[in-house]
Order: C-alpha cells, then structure tokens, then sequence
C-alpha cells in the first residue's frame, strides 16, 4: 500500500455506544477504586513525569537506588534510572522468600491427558523457584555463560522456560527467547544476529497431541558451523523422545543443574540489556528489540500490579506463550515482581477437547485470565457449552491482549465466561514498549465494548494527523506516543538507525519538533479520551479515496449472528483503488451459500455504511493464525491479490489452513 497523503484521514464508521461502570463492590477493593483517584495519579504524572517514575522505581529493590530518572541527551535513544543498579530476579524472588516462601509461585499444567483423565501438574513455591532459578544459573556460569553473554531459549512452555529467563538475568546474561514454533532457519537467523553464546532447548514439546522435535530443530540450525558463537547447547528431558547429543556441545539439563552450586545475582546497571526479542518481520533480517533491566522492570512491575489488581490471594493466569512478549511482561516478570501466583499451560485450549481451558480454570481456582481476542472469537464459534460445563464463578477480573477486540466478543466473554459480574481490561501495547500502555484500571474506568479506554498514568499517547496534529473527536489517526516512558525498547540489536528508521522517522511533534514514537496503529479517540484502535496502518484499506480500517468492517461482520470469526483485506482494484475482501469463518450451524454472504454484505453497509460493504465474501473452516493468537492478514493479502502464497509462513500454527484457502481460491 502507498504511503498516506498528508491530507488523507483513517475514517471510522463506529458507532458503539454501550458503557460498563466498574462494580461498586469490585473498586471497593481496588488498587485505583475510583475516577477521581485515577485522575489524582493522571494530574501527578503530567505535572512531574520523572517524579512520578521515580516514585514507581521504588517497586523494585535495587542495589544502588538511581537519582538520575531520565537522559533525554541523545533522543531518540532515551535512558532511564541511569545511576541505578540492580538485579531483577531479587525483586522477582529473593525479597519474597521471608512473606511469600511456600507460597506457590508457578502451578504448571502439561497438555498430555492420562487414561485416567488426569494431567501432569507442578507446583513451584516462592522457595523452590528460587532454589531451582540459583542452581541454573550456576550450570550456567560453569558452561562459561558470564554478564553481557546472550544465551538463546527456544523450549516448550514448561517450568524451566521461565526458570531458564530467571537464570539468565540472574548472570547478567541477556537471554533471546525464540518461539517453539519457529523452524530451523528463523532459528539461526536470530542466534547469529544475537551472537548468542549458548542455547537452552528440550528434546521437545507436546502440542495438540503431537510431539515436536525441538532439539532437531536445534541440531539442523547449527548444523555445518552455521552459528559459530555458540558454545554449549543444555538439554531439559520433556518427551522422553530420542535425540542425538554432540560430545562436548550438548550438555543434559538435569545434570548439568544438579552439580551446579547456587549463583548469586549479579548486580547490573539499569540499562543493561535484559533481553532481546525478535519481531516476526514479513521480509528480511529479523528485528531485535532491546529491553533494559531498570526501565523494563520498574514499568511491567506497576502494569500488572494496577491493571489486573493484583492480590496475594490471586491465581493468574495469561495463556500466552513466554516466547512472545506478553509470555515476558506478563507470565514471568510482571506477576513475579508483585508475589503473584502464575499459572502455566502448556498445551493448546482444544486438546483434547474444547473445554480444556475451561477444566483448568476451574480446577486451579484461576482469579485473573488475560488472553487474546482471536482465542475469544474461537471460544464463541465453539459453542457455550464448553464453559458452561465449569465453574468459572472464582474469576474476578477478565483481559484481553494482541489485537483490538470487537465489541460482540467483548461481550460475548463478559457475560458467557465472566457471568456479567468481571471487568475487562482490554489492553492496548507492543513488543516495542515493553508493557501495557493504554487499559482500563478496573475499579475506576468506565469500559466501552471495543474500546482500550484511556493512556495509564505517565503514559503520553495521542491519535495526530501526519503533521503530528491531533486530529479532532471521532476522526481517524495515528497513535503515537508523544514521550519517553520506561519500559520502551533502547534500539534494534546491532541497528541504531534501523531503530530510528522504522520508530521515530515518520510523525514530528509541530510544537517541539522532536520526532514522535509511532506505533503503526490507525487509532481514533472519541469525545470521552477513550482509544479506540482501528488496527494496523498498513491494514487500511483505501476505497475510492476513503481509508477504512480493517477492524471497524471485521467487528461488523462478527456483530453478525451467524459470523464466528472474519478477517478483511484489500486487494487492487482498477475502478476504486481497493477492493474490500473479507474472510470469514461462519458458526457451526449455518451453511455457507451465495445468500449468507450477500446477507453478511448489506448487514455490514447497515452497520457501518454502503462505503464499507465487501466486494467479495470468503468462507473458510479456519482463518490462518500464528501460535500466539494473531490472524496473519498479510497472507490473505497475498491469497486475496494474487492466489498464492509466497511470504514467510514459520510462525503459522497449522499450514493446512492454507493450503485449504488457496486450494478454493484456485478451483473458481
């Protein structure tokens, strides 16, 4: 798609008007219990941001407490708590061993079922977790992993997938987690471009029933010398599947750990590099987005205190992966920060059957679940009868992350699975910031279906026009952030102009002058200040001069009592430019016909307008997603166009949906 005119808007078409005041019972309990508190905390982080920061630093236990907040001297390259030093795994588990010992800090559920219908089950205390996070991180160091080291991770969501990030900042070394459902090549593009000295995998992992060979996958990526910097591969036993290890490269977890004495935490600078995480990139050399410790630390601490309300009696649970960076921010170090209980899942929510999140929320007595809009929308085309089979009566808080969510899911998940009585947080934030940067706080935001409410407390996000204006009430725009927060990526690994290029080259502040961040997201905000994001910028679909986003027309379509799910694209179009295409994937008891689709066309001119109205109506069983949730549009784009596919598909969760897409897409 072309670039934007600088005349051109992001028009949007909602009309969504419903308003859900917080519980007078629930923001009795609250951290932020009301409006007018969370306006007090919004007046004092706009009247002193560094004051205020500096007053959220004080969530975390540092070595050397920082006096210096914010150097701004070479922007975009912002720094934070500077004089600061510290180590993060002391505030995620030592300082809790004296109140929060026995208390269970990881509740680890494998996917594979006995006969007898139980599954594998874990439990990790504040205590043990400790322990196991000190001696891994002393096999480590005797594998010759030292401060400043990158070590790659690319496991199955068990235990030591958290304990081997934990190990890892306990050292100083920076750790790169690579997700396990990436191949070989995606594999050794990263551990190069990192330089990663060593890698932590498993001789693999359980998904949907299958095994998948991680340490082939392992082995096939360092294969001939291909990553030359890697020194020592340690192997965790989780399938009990053969493997072949290299005498004097593939060390085995269980030993290796087993000898090793206990490491002490190492004290850092606050902008040492905590992690790197590579952004899925469509074409390319992937992008390494750096996190520091401090920054990071002090800003996924207060985020997931505020915004899930965290209490020492919850159990949390995010199901995404920790190899995406909600799994980083809000599986391991967000809740772990605060003493909270973390629930892990390592299998699929439909194995081996629909209702698997479900038996597991009720079994484990799960408080707070935070998932992601596509798995909502899946729920739905399930049927209720899945969660109407458990107890869900202990949730007490309700999220949702990756992507806008349309208002009929939100209040699909309000009412089926929070039984009308849980706020949502839709939360709006990237890889690139590290942590929540746009939610409700749930006893004080007033929430509106589809809407991620308001910029949290020291956060500075706008919707502007490409002069960097903002735009009015309603009207379309980019969201940026207008200033440094804590928790922002410090550069793309090894490519400081590739960071300033793809972050801060597009949209310039008219007043100060200074480049704004710029997130990619189309966003308008309406005449209450809540964000209503419209989706990706490169989404937007221009109409006979008109640029609609995606999203508005895909929540229409799922308003639709017959849609399960849609996705919509734009293809060329001789006479208006785009043509709009829609995907979409119908509930189980309706039939696909001619007259469904020309049915769902004119319910979405109703809905939003004639302008919005698809040319073209495609049903599919499934729409084509990666393992974290996330529809890939830019291969429907491709299907739409031209027909085939010819972009990268490693993070595809399951290929035959393609294959079926392009399959129908080639008999018309």
């Amino acid at each position: 798609m072309s670039e934007p005119k600088d005349n051109q808007a992001i028009q949007s078409l909602s009309t969504e008007r419903r308003v859900f005041p917080p519980a007078a019972a629930f923001s009795s309990e609250a951290h932020v219990g009301s409006r007018a508190a969370l306006d007090a905390i919004c007046a004092e982080a706009e009247a002193d941001p560094r004051a205020f920061w500096k007053k959220q630093a004080a969530l975390l236990d540092w070595v050397r407490a920082p006096t210096e907040i914010l150097d701004e001297s070479r922007a975009p390259f912002f720094r934070w708590f500077t004089d600061g030093q510290l180590n993060l795994t002391t505030s995620c588990l030592d300082r809790h061993l004296a109140t929060r010992g026995d208390k269970p800090a990881l509740v680890w559920v494998g996917e594979p079922v006995a006969a007898s219908g139980q599954a594998e089950r874990r439990v990790l205390t504040y205590r043990e977790l400790h322990a196991e996070v000190a001696r891994t991180a002393g096999a480590l160091r005797a594998l010759g992993v030292g401060t400043g080291d990158r070590v790659a991770i690319y496991m199955p969501l068990v235990p030591e997938l958290a304990v081997a990030l934990l190990a890892c900042a306990r050292l100083g070394a920076t750790h790169s987690v690579i997700f396990g459902g990436f191949a070989a090549e995606a594999i050794r593009d990263r551990v190069r471009d990192a330089g990663c000295k060593a890698i932590l995998t498993a001789d693999g992992g359980h998904r949907r029933g299958k095994q998948i060979a991680l340490k082939d996958i392992v082995d096939r990526a360092l294969d001939g010398g291909a990553c030359p910097t890697v020194e020592k591969v340690l192997v965790l036993r989780r399938t009990g599947a053969a493997i072949t290890m290299q005498p004097g490269r593939d060390v085995e977890w269980k030993d290796a750990v087993a000898n090793a004495a206990p490491a002490d935490a190492v004290a850092v600078d606050a902008e040492h590099p905590l992690y790197i995480l590579y952004t899925s990139g469509t074409t390319g050399k992937p992008k390494g987005v750096v996190h520091s410790t401090g920054g990071y630390g002090v800003q996924v601490a207060y985020t997931a205190k505020l915004v899930f309300d965290l209490k020492d009696d919850d159990v949390y649970w995010c199901t995404a992966d920790i190899g995406w960076v909600t799994g980083h921010s809000y599986v391991v170090y967000g809740p772990l920060l605060n003493g909270a209980t973390v629930l892990m899942y390592e299998g699929a929510p439909d194995f081996p059957d629909k209702d698997r999140f479900w038996k597991i929320a009720a079994e484990e007595k799960v408080t707070i679940f935070y998932t992601a809009p596509t798995a909502i929308r899946a729920f739905m085309r399930w049927g209720d009868e899945h969660p109407q089979r458990h107890d869900l009566s202990r949730l007490r808080l309700l999220g949702s992350v990756g992507e806008p969510i349309n208002p009929e899911a939100w209040m699909w998940y309000q009412r089926t699975i929070g039984g009308g009585r849980c706020p949502i947080v839709d939360t709006w934030w990237q890889t690139e910031t590290g942590a929540i940067m746009i939610s409700p706080l749930p006893g004080a935001t007033a929430t509106k279906p589809g809407s991620c409410t308001r910029p949290l407390p020291g956060i500075a996000a706008d919707v502007v026009d490409r002069q960097g204006k903002p735009v009015a009430a309603g009207s379309g725009g980019f969201l940026v952030i207008r200033r440094p927060w804590p928790s922002m990526l410090r550069t793309i690994w090894g490519d400081d102009a590739r960071y300033e290029k793809s972050y801060f080259s597009e949209i310039r502040d008219p007043e100060t002058g200074r480049m704004l961040y710029f997130a990619g997201d189309g966003a308008r905000r309406d005449e209450d200040g809540y964000f209503w994001v419209m989706g990706r910028v490169d989404d937007v679909i221009n109409v006979s001069g008109h640029r609609l986003g995606t999203a508005e027309i895909e929540s229409a379509l799922v308003a639709h009592t017959d849609v399960a799910e849609a996705a919509v694209v734009g293809r060329p179009d001789e006479l208006k430019g785009q043509g709009i295409v829609a995907f979409v994937t119908l509930k189980s008891s309706r039939e696909k016909s001619d007259a469904v689709a020309a049915a769902l066309r004119e319910h979405v001119a109703r809905e939003i307008g004639a302008l919005a109205r698809p040319d073209e109506i495609r049903f599919t069983d499934a729409l084509p997603k990666t393992r974290s949730g996330k529809i890939m549009r830019r291969l429907l784009k491709e299907l739409a166009a031209s027909g085939k596919i010819s972009g990268d598909t490693t993070t595809l969760e399951d290929m035959n949906v393609i294959s079926s897409l392009a399959s129908q897409m080639g008999e018309e």
